[in-house]
């Protein structure tokens, strides 16, 4: 069959399952959105930006385990969409980017919109392309499916010269190859080495990273943390992979972890790392980091063995492979001491909020208590994202999407527009602060285009609240440039953009707030009026060891 490279490419993500692309056009891409018109089985989202774009297309994937596509022209196009690729490599998100470029023989010319972006974009890709020949585009195509979804995922860029999307070859469908889950590096000895500690333990502690949404091992996590007997602690990517109402659940680790889990896991004697990295944002001061556990690291990544953290043993694999053995190998254990000491510190140590105003913290609860705990929520970065890992309990994986490695403002919004469509029965909501807001805050007139039912809340504290924290702890108080001294109305905004939009100034008012926002199922706009010196409680300084975290009220005792 005799196609242009425009067509093959369609048909190529047809072969894939694709339903969704979120982009935006330009010259290099017109015969690629010509024939685009012509199939309206692939839903196109025309966002307000490149950015808006990649980051829809991440949200997308993450909430579905599925390959996000996103799409846009040569040059300031392609590079718009740089910041959302770099996002998703940080945090392992299978997706394709699509760009176009110039014609082939206009390369290294400086020509109009030329940008070698497959250049520009090879340190945060598993790999980049630049197509052409024609011959090679659908080989392509689904080589960059294959190398996003298999190993530990990722995001792949493919650019394709105009020249290629005019011409013509033979297409013959092809049936999209199976990625299979990595065993063969999953050894016996490894195991039975995992076995023998687990078994000698007499305080173990796991740590849930997002290797474990990953590679959908919920099932398998839950019943390895029941024949451990130990308690959990996760990372802001592992969220949701063990649920956050469990009896066994400590909270997250790290800068901002509860007392509890870091306290835990500087005393425990064996720490089980599932699927996690070791950031810097977790370890605290890396010399100081679990000093008297042994460790067991369960990776599907090679590299991150020994990387930041040097480790007693690693099991290399998919995790939930690699659980689905350890179960089957593993003895009942049994810590009752153990765990009762560590939940007595979290009864005696609570992560707490000021309960005389309205603040973040109120309304992520309420959140959680009116949705109770079945939405979606994505964030941007902050003292908001933070707010939402630790008062809203994700009980399922892929329920929480946030920008963990990059630390991406502006993230959550384009991002919950990708969720939202593609769990059109979930309700989702985008949690931001006031300066990340700012950043896409023009996905709202996408969202509104669509008629995208996503809940914006802004915890609006006029000020950039997690660098003013800073400022405030060890700058003594010089606030340089955080405080955002205008007279922007999001909410007048949010309603000349098309939205419905409401302003929250107290507690007594959110509920019922919420509650209509929640009935209304369009795109809703939530500007909650909270203090500039809200903070994110419990903290490690920055360099400390995660043991010295401490709280507001441990700082007042201090002074």
């Amino acid at each position: 069959m005799l196609l242009s490279g425009s067509q093959i490419l369609i048909e190529c993500l047809k072969e894939q399952g694709v339903d969704t692309i979120f982009g935006y056009p330009g010259g290099s891409v017109l015969n690629i959105y010509d024939e685009l018109y012509q199939h309206p089985e692939i839903r196109h989202i025309l966002t307000s930006h490149e950015q808006g774009a990649s980051h829809a297309a991440d949200g997308y994937a993450r909430s579905t385990g599925r390959v996000g596509v996103c799409l846009a022209t040569s040059g300031p196009g392609a590079t718009n969409l740089v910041t959302g690729i770099a996002t998703a490599y940080m945090d392992s998100v299978p997706m394709v980017a699509i760009t176009g470029n110039v014609p082939t023989p206009l390369l290294g010319k400086d020509s109009f919109q030329e940008v070698d972006i497959a250049g520009i974009t090879m340190p945060i890709t598993k790999h980049s392309f630049i197509v052409k020949d024609i011959e090679k585009l659908a080989d392509t195509i689904r080589r960059a499916f294959e190398i996003a979804q298999e190993g530990r995922p990722g995001p792949v860029l493919v650019d394709i010269t105009k020249d290629v999307t005019a011409a013509k070859t033979d297409y013959e469908r092809t049936a999209p190859k199976l990625i299979s889950r990595v065993t063969n590096t999953i050894t016996e000895h490894d195991i039975e080495t995992a076995v023998k500690m687990i078994g000698k333990a007499k305080k173990p502690m796991i740590f849930v990273g997002g290797g474990a949404v990953i590679s959908n091992a919920e099932q398998e996590l839950r019943e390895f943390v029941e024949k451990v007997d130990a308690p959990v602690t996760d990372t802001l990517m592992g969220k949701g992979a063990f649920s956050g109402d469990s009896e066994y659940y400590t909270g997250m680790l790290g800068m901002h972890g509860t007392k509890t889990a870091n306290l835990s896991v500087t005393e425990c004697d064996l720490l089980i790392v599932v699927g996690a990295r070791f950031s810097d944002r977790v370890t605290g001061n890396a010399s100081k980091f679990a000093k008297k556990a042994k460790i067991l690291q369960i990776d599907i990544d090679r590299a991150e063995i020994n990387k930041n953290i040097v480790v007693d043993h690693c099991v290399v694999g998919d995790v939930k492979a690699v659980l689905d053995i350890l179960n089957r190998k593993i003895e009942k254990q049994y810590h009752k001491e153990w765990i009762e000491h560590v939940m007595a510190k979290k009864d005696a140590m609570p992560v707490k909020y000021p309960k005389d105003r309205l603040t973040g913290q109120f309304v992520i609860e309420k959140i959680y208590e009116l949705t109770g705990g079945d939405a979606i929520i994505t964030t941007e970065v902050g003292q908001h994202q933070m707010w939402a890992s630790q008062f809203y309990k994700y009980k399922k994986p892929r329920t929480f999407l946030t920008s963990g490695g990059l630390g991406t403002m502006g993230y959550g919004l384009g991002a919950s527009i990708g969720a939202k469509v593609a769990n059109p029965d979930k309700m989702v909501f985008n949690i931001a602060g006031d300066g990340c807001f700012r950043m896409n805050m023009n996905e709202i007139a996408t969202a509104v285009r669509y008629q995208i039912p996503i809940i914006q809340v802004v915890c609006n504290n006029g000020v950039l609240g997690m660098v003013r924290q800073w400022q405030t702890l060890f700058y003594g108080k010089r606030y340089s440039h955080t405080v955002l001294e205008d007279k922007v109305d999001f909410v007048k905004l949010a309603e000349a953009m098309g939205a419905k939009a409401y302003r929250i100034t107290t507690m007594e008012e959110t509920e019922a707030v919420l509650k209509e926002a929640m009935a209304l199922n369009e795109p809703v706009v939530i500007d909650c009026m909270i203090h500039c010196d809200d903070k994110v409680w419990p903290m490690v300084a920055p360099g400390a060891a995660i043991e010295e975290v401490f709280s507001e009220e441990d700082l007042e005792s201090k002074k």
